[in-house]
């Protein structure tokens, strides 16, 4: 078993590379998950809305029964769907979560800011399913940095993540900033760009000095930041080819070029409430 790195947050080691399950259909999230427990991974991904929890969830207990891993030690997260922010609503759901996943999540996430309900009433209630024991920890999703810090202001726990948009086209530096500031983490979702690092010419370069992929070089590039990565496969073959990147180490000359990537236009994936604005990075 590798020994993988992780980021600790409030006394809890997080993974840096992770699992994800986005618009993996039960069946498929079932069988990738068990197998990418079975290639090493600890870390595995998933929301109420992806619809696909009870899959996931069986997917952990095959990997478990096959004695690939023990629950100890898999680090689990699900987020709370927008329509659940309301305090009654919130604990429903984490109540759903945990029984079609089986399991009680390490973490788990406002998936979008939202301005109505109130943050005091949401983050209440996710304070809550923490104490009642719906949860081991919790954290957002898609919260720019200035929602992140009220956020924080209310909540009596550490949000131990914020997982947003994170690859080598799109600037994160305040929310890294952020994360610092506040004793939290960040959490990169569509780490390889929905694909598009894998012809890119300056990542494949870098690669060729590794033997590694332009998706490898990064994934790499994402955890020697101390940033969390979930890339998300249906091919078990790409799932092992992600896992395999913790052989090498990129120079500070070839992080530099890979940060040079971004561009104003770099976002991929916009469903942020109107009320709020990302982070000014240009």
């Amino acid at each position: 078993m590798i020994d993988q790195p992780t980021v600790t947050v409030d006394g809890h080691a997080i993974p840096l590379l992770g699992f994800g399950t986005w618009m993996l259909e039960p069946p498929v999230a079932r069988r990738m998950v068990r197998e990418a427990l079975r290639i090493g991974y600890r870390h595995i991904d998933t929301a109420w809305i992806y619809e696909n929890e009870a899959g996931v969830g069986d997917g952990i207990r095959d990997a478990i029964e096959a004695g690939h891993v023990a629950r100890a030690d898999i680090w689990l997260t699900t987020k709370i769907w927008v329509k659940h922010f309301r305090h009654d609503a919130l604990l429903a759901q984490a109540r759903e979560s945990a029984a079609s996943l089986g399991f009680t999540p390490d973490l788990l996430l406002l998936h979008w800011p939202k301005a109505e309900p109130s943050f005091e009433e949401t983050l209440g209630a996710l304070n809550q399913a923490a104490a009642e024991g719906l949860t081991r920890t919790i954290g957002l999703s898609n919260f720019p940095s200035a929602e992140w810090r009220r956020a924080q202001a209310l909540s009596p726990s550490r949000l131990v993540t914020n997982q947003v948009e994170c690859h080598p086209y799109l600037k994160t530096l305040q929310l890294q900033a952020t994360a610092t500031e506040l004793g939290s983490s960040l959490t990169a979702w569509s780490p390889l760009a929905q694909g598009k690092v894998v012809g890119d010419p300056t990542l494949i370069e870098i690669g060729k000095a590794h033997g590694k992929t332009a998706a490898q070089v990064t994934l790499r590039w994402l955890i020697q930041q101390g940033i969390v990565a979930i890339p998300r496969t249906s091919k078990e073959s790409r799932a092992a080819e992600s896992f395999d990147i913790f052989d090498f180490t990129l120079t500070h000359e070839q992080m530099d070029r890979i940060h040079a990537l971004a561009r104003p236009d770099g976002r991929l994936g916009d469903w942020i409430d109107p009320a709020f604005h990302w982070d000014q990075e240009w």
